[in-house]
């Protein structure tokens, strides 16, 4: 890097800080961070626990946006003092310092940029999964627990937990269906950009022929929603079924009907919890994961009618991404037009590159 290229970085950063800055309101932040702490030194504040942990939160997530924005700002300011006067000094010195620090300063930018567009009502909330594969059998099943296990992995790679609602094995590899929630911050800010179908290109391990197969699995995505949230689910608009839960799990699962499917007629959304022995438990978790896709639902709903398409486009028979193995790696998103070429790396979990370039296309 020379000056002229450190100096057109600084004046595109500079150009990403005040838009960041017209988002993130750092003096409204501030105000708001001194009124909780106003709360908190209220003795009768500590008596409502759901409100001490919501406010907790809140709090949390506000110096974290500030402490990230004043770290970044300030950074930017310094960068462009110094290289004035270095610049102005003839100081060779500081300039080569500043041009090695450059990629410091421009993923700080970044990071903060990416932080603001996870900032919708419910992209702090933990994500719910679900994995379902398409036609194609063992093909599509086998595919269907890479992505399973690829988003795994990106949780093990950020500390999250995951817990697991419903996982039935597919007869002779992979899975026929997966549901598990991702628990952690901005989970679903991340991952809701993976709803959609992704689809796969590759020599199949099942094929003695050795011939290419493509194969397609959906993924939704959906917020894990506070009780407080407006949803409204009526006993006449749903279906439950019970059934035995499937493969291991111990006597007790197998041979009681344990297992929960909820139908939302009105819609058609489908979901089923088997990950605990009492059937109290699954439809629980049942019933909030339909509260989740419910919402989701309605959200998409509003978005294509402000988007102007029909609702049909924005359901899951929409390709967003390609993963091709052979006869060349490559993973393609349609929304980002991004290409990677470290396909066994994204199978692997580190997907945060592409998920950030979806987020940044998706503002844009």
């Amino acid at each position: 890097m020379d000056a002229y290229e450190y100096s057109e970085m600084l004046k595109s950063l500079n150009i990403k800080m005040d838009n960041i800055t017209h988002i993130v309101k750092p003096d409204i932040l501030s105000t708001r961070l001194k009124e909780i702490e106003e709360l908190q030194q209220d003795s009768n504040f500590w008596n409502d626990s759901e409100n001490v942990a919501k406010i907790g939160q809140e709090k949390t997530r506000t110096e974290r946006i500030l402490t990230k924005y004043n770290s970044a700002f300030n950074a930017l300011k310094d960068g462009v003092e110094y290289f004035e006067l270095a610049k102005a000094e003839k100081d060779e010195e500081t300039l080569e310092m500043l041009f090695e620090d450059a990629p410091s300063l421009e993923n700080a930018i970044h990071s903060l940029e990416v932080e603001m567009m996870l900032s919708g009502k419910h992209d702090s909330a933990n994500a719910i999964v679900t994995i379902h594969p398409g036609a194609g059998g063992t093909e599509s099943q086998d595919w269907a627990s890479m992505l399973y296990r690829m988003y795994l992995r990106w949780a093990e790679r950020h500390d999250f937990k995951v817990e697991e609602l419903d996982y039935q094995a597919g007869e002779e590899a992979g899975i026929k269906d997966a549901t598990f929630i991702i628990k952690g911050e901005n989970a679903y800010g991340y991952l809701k950009v993976e709803n959609g179908i992704h689809r796969l290109v590759r020599i199949s391990p099942f094929d003695s022929n050795a011939k290419r197969h493509t194969s397609f699995t959906s993924v939704m995505v959906s917020p894990e929603i506070e009780d407080d949230v407006d949803i409204v689910i009526e006993d006449k608009d749903i279906r439950i079924d019970t059934y035995r839960a499937s493969g291991a799990g111990g006597q007790h699962v197998n041979k009681t009907e344990s297992a929960i499917r909820i139908t939302h007629i009105p819609t058609n959304i489908v979901v089923q919890c088997q990950n605990d022995r009492s059937q109290h438990k699954n439809k629980a978790s049942a019933m909030k994961m339909l509260r989740s896709r419910l919402y989701e639902y309605e959200m998409a709903k509003k978005q294509a009618e402000l988007d102007g398409v029909e609702k049909s486009e924005i359901g899951w028979g929409h390709q967003i991404r390609s993963y091709v193995l052979a006869p060349y790696q490559q993973v393609k998103d349609n929304r980002s037009n991004q290409t990677f070429s470290n396909v066994d790396a994204i199978l692997d979990g580190d997907i945060d590159a592409m998920l950030e370039g979806v987020l940044i296309a998706q503002a844009k």
